[in-house]
């Protein structure tokens, strides 16, 4: 391994040849080793960093292979180019929140973390030809799953859900004391199971009796034909797991569309441009003009103006969930050339001479406007 070059293997405490299972585990183990709130040292949120991009590498067999091979994940420059955003590894956790939902069900102010699990929200960038016929893609999404320990229950072999004894199963944790009005009863929710009524009495030590750890899951999108821009997909239960067993929240994708190179989308219709010469505008002409997905013919009429627009009903994008198509629109534009040969110069000086041109430069725009008007 190349000198400067981070040792992943020992920032997680493994051994190379270790399987993906070995990682994953310790990783969950480093984490809660080296997390901020519990890890008070000067350099714990860099440590803690340094364990996310580890696992990052050797989570995926890639960047791991590259790593085992060359001793970074980039041969030409040395070194892991970044590592994964820490602030988005748990799918929009705060890490106030992440530390609590992870370690136990409250959090260090008292607040309840609700069971149920919370929706994700990630991007999908498709292409333009993808999006006109639907394509399934794979999204990589780190978030809190299910623990395969306690199959997501929080307890370990030989414990139990039992009543917490702070509040005696109410949830809320009662104190009385005498003023010169009488005896005075206040309430409020209890820390120690979060507003449940139930504690684990021996906790799964993989995830700390949450019944979910933080994983990485590769997910396959499906984008059906006619999605537009901004569209969010739900993918049910694929959010963050709950905790001990509670619903999961959902996935929400959002697509977004990589800008085509000639074609400009407007709803369900498609826009290019396409170039003519002046004698095509003038005597017409069959063009091959861009399509999605092929080309598209389209005939111009003798005396094409610049600008007019010439309309291939059905070329379109489809329409989302139904079988019709927008229409495609080809916006005419006409080249004029810059630099003529001495035969081009000839013919367009012979074609100006009957067009009478001279004549009509020498006409004033009143008198053009009567003979258009035929007065």
């Amino acid at each position: 391994m190349s000198q400067g070059t981070k040792d992943y293997y020992a920032v997680l405490g493994l051994e190379r040849g270790c399987t993906d299972e070995e990682i994953k585990r310790a990783f969950r183990r480093r984490a809660r080793e080296t997390h901020p709130d519990v890890n008070d040292h000067d350099g714990a949120e860099d440590e803690f960093k340094e364990v996310n991009e580890a696992y990052d590498v050797l989570s995926d067999p890639a960047k791991r292979d590259m790593y085992d091979r060359y001793g970074t994940v980039d041969p030409r420059g040395g070194g892991f180019p970044g590592g994964a955003d820490v602030g988005d590894f748990f799918g929009g956790f705060g890490m106030d929140d992440l530390f609590s939902a992870f370690f136990g069900a409250v959090n260090a102010g008292g607040r309840r973390v609700s069971l149920e699990g919370r929706d994700m929200m990630t991007t999908l960038t498709v292409e333009l030809a993808e999006a006109a016929t639907g394509v399934q893609k794979e999204i990589v999404v780190d978030r809190l799953a299910p623990c395969d320990v306690c199959h997501s229950t929080g307890v370990a072999p030989g414990g139990n859900v039992v009543t917490c004894p702070a509040c005696g199963g109410s949830g809320q944790q009662r104190t009385q004391r005498r003023t010169f009005l009488g005896v005075m009863e206040t309430s409020r929710p209890c820390e120690r199971c979060g507003q449940t009524g139930r504690v684990i009495d021996i906790p799964c030590e993989e995830c700390q009796g949450t019944g979910r750890v933080p994983d990485r899951q590769r997910i396959t999108v499906t984008v059906p034909a006619g999605v537009s821009e901004g569209t969010r997909l739900k993918l049910a239960g694929y959010g963050e797991a709950g905790i001990r067993g509670a619903a999961a929240g959902d996935l929400i994708v959002t697509v977004r569309i990589r800008p085509h190179e000639f074609l400009h989308r407007e709803g369900d219709d498609l826009h290019c441009r396409t170039s003519v010469t002046i004698t095509q505008a003038a005597l017409g002409a069959d063009l091959v003009a861009c399509g999605l997905l092929e080309d598209a013919h389209i005939h111009l009429s003798a005396g094409t103006q610049p600008g007019d627009v010439v309309k291939i009903k059905g070329e379109g994008m489809p329409r989302l969930h139904g079988s019709s198509r927008g229409d495609l629109y080809v916006h005419v534009a006409v080249d004029v050339p810059k630099k003529l040969s001495k035969r081009q110069r000839e013919l367009l000086t012979e074609l100006s001479s009957e067009l009478g041109d001279e004549r009509r430069a020498k006409k004033s725009n009143l008198q053009r406007l009567k003979e258009w008007l035929g007065a």
